[in-house]
């Protein structure tokens, strides 16, 4: 391992992520070194960790270097694996914009979720020069069949199950506090819808196409935002309020309000779906290997 590791820290909607640049998959990234990494505490802390390869670089994504250049190997906090992270991608993107290896418009990202079409947006300026929001192309939900319930406490909810490539529970509810500290993962059921676990979104109604939602992520806990999460929630909305665009032809866009911000998800009647928001990096320095490398006996 280097004497030195380069690193960054970026967030959208105030998901936060540790971005380690390694064009090469050179950097061992043991799932204890992404944990000691993630920890806010003892670590530069993140609800995930980005690792910046070239698809042709890394076994996982070989097969998709024809069509994506680089590949977002993303990590959860607790140093286990995900097929995708919406707010990940799009940091990832601004991450790749602002290093000079890709520039404002279109670009492509392969992820364990498969290949992820980006649209980085012109820089506006209001009063100084920020950079423009980000457009996701975040694949077809899959909704498979069969009740879920999740609980929190005494209540329990019925809850909408929906595959972003990453499997979420998205429940309605009257009040976000109904939804507890999200500490610990709400217990849902039956047992064999997830196997593998689950992200579980509680959403509250804002307004027409506006809804808010609160998010236990498998891995991390409660975070401030969920890119695939928000986008589960606009198709479980949409379903709700007879406004599925794979059966009116007309596309749906839902306003989803997170801890951190705002995100907007437009699903059209294909079924592709779209996410914008904004893409953050905040800083960039070294990490220690020596402590790195401690950190993972």
């Amino acid at each position: 391992m280097s004497t030195r590791i380069a690193f960054l820290k970026g967030h959208g909607t105030e998901n936060d992520f540790v971005i380690v640049p390694d064009p090469e998959n050179a950097i061992d990234l043991p799932p204890a070194a992404v944990a000691a990494l993630c920890d806010r505490r003892a670590g530069i802390g993140g609800d995930g960790l980005l690792h910046v390869v070239r698809s042709a670089a890394h076994p996982e994504a070989q097969d998709m270097a024809a069509e994506a250049e680089w590949f977002m190997d993303y990590r959860n906090g607790d140093g286990s694996i995900a097929e995708m992270c919406g707010n990940g991608v799009r940091v990832f993107a601004r991450y790749l914009q602002r290093a000079g290896h890709v520039g404002e418009g279109d670009l492509a990202v392969a992820t364990r979720g498969g290949v992820k079409t980006v649209h980085i947006a012109k820089t506006a300026s209001h009063g100084g020069s920020t950079a423009g929001d980000i457009t996701v192309g975040m694949g077809k939900a899959r909704l498979p069949e069969g009740d879920v319930t999740v609980s929190v406490g005494e209540r329990s909810w019925p809850a909408r199950n929906v595959n972003m490539g990453n499997p979420h529970a998205v429940a309605f509810v009257d009040d976000l506090t109904h939804a507890g500290d999200l500490f610990s993962a709400p217990p849902f059921s039956p047992a064999s819808a997830y196997p593998d676990g689950v992200n579980v979104e509680f959403v509250v109604d804002r307004g027409p196409r506006h809804v808010a939602m609160r998010v236990h992520e498998r891995g991390a806990g409660e975070t401030r935002s969920c890119g695939t999460g928000a986008c589960a929630v606009a198709v479980a909305a949409a379903r709700r309020d007879g406004a599925d665009p794979t059966a009116t032809g007309t596309p749906a866009t839902y306003t989803v309000d997170v801890l951190g911000g705002r995100l907007v998800i437009t699903e059209r009647p294909d079924g592709e779906i779209e996410m914008t928001g904004p893409a953050v990096i905040v800083a960039e320095g070294e990490i220690d290997a020596e402590w790195l490398e401690t950190s993972v006996r």
